[in-house]
């Protein structure tokens, strides 16, 4: 639950501190620009605004592991909800709108995680978890946004060091083996999930590993 805050909160900060020229840069995600990913975060917020008044009944299916669905094959660009958001994002005009909901939705959803009971079990995508889960789910989802948005951003605040550790661990258990130990924790999330591909000598580092990545979450 504090990871979550502290993630969250690390990458609202980022966003307030962009200028408006900074939304028109590209961001880690392909294909998308800043403003793109922000208007992104703004429906993931409102995500975890709905996910956590949605009480389940049923016994959790799914926990901050296997909530991830791991593919091998990169989003083509061609996904309906994808288009939706670039579209969102550039009816916003101008980048002080968007940063204004993103405070506005996120400050609100922030509040919601940190009143949640962590045992409180939720539904949300036809699975059941706990809501400690489910927000423990996107530390991975804001440290690795976080590394998307200041991808071309070299005076940007990093993410925090205790979230990139976290995330680093998550992804680990997703892997179900652990990357080398000399990586920094974000090299280890930028090519573990395809942001960067390794080089020759990363290769060999990994091993066996090097065959099952990039984990490409969803």
């Amino acid at each position: 639950m504090d990871l979550f805050s502290r993630s969250w909160a690390a990458l609202r900060t980022t966003v307030a501190g962009l200028s408006d020229e900074d939304f028109a840069l590209p961001s880690g995600c392909g294909g998308w620009q800043v403003r793109d990913l922000v208007c992104h975060l703004v429906i993931d917020a409102q995500d975890v605004l709905i996910t956590l008044v949605t009480p389940a009944s049923a016994e959790p299916t799914h926990d901050a592991v296997t909530y991830w669905h791991v593919s091998d094959t990169p989003p083509a660009g061609d996904d309906p909800l994808d288009a939706l958001t670039v579209r969102l994002a550039a009816a916003y005009e101008e980048p002080g709108l968007l940063k204004f909901h993103l405070d506005d939705v996120g400050s609100a959803a922030g509040r919601a995680a940190e009143l949640a009971d962590p045992g409180l079990l939720v539904g949300t995508q036809d699975m059941v978890l706990t809501a400690g889960d489910y927000l423990h789910a996107y530390v991975l989802e804001w440290t690795l946004h976080h590394l998307d948005l200041i991808a071309h951003l070299p005076d940007a605040a990093q993410p925090p060091a205790e979230t990139l550790a976290g995330a680093r661990v998550l992804l680990e258990k997703i892997a179900g083996a652990s990357f080398p130990t000399s990586w920094s924790d974000q090299d280890a999330l930028r090519i573990g999930t395809g942001r960067r591909a390794p080089t020759a000598g990363e290769r060999a580092e990994l091993g066996g590993l090097a065959e099952r990545i990039p984990l490409v979450l969803g």
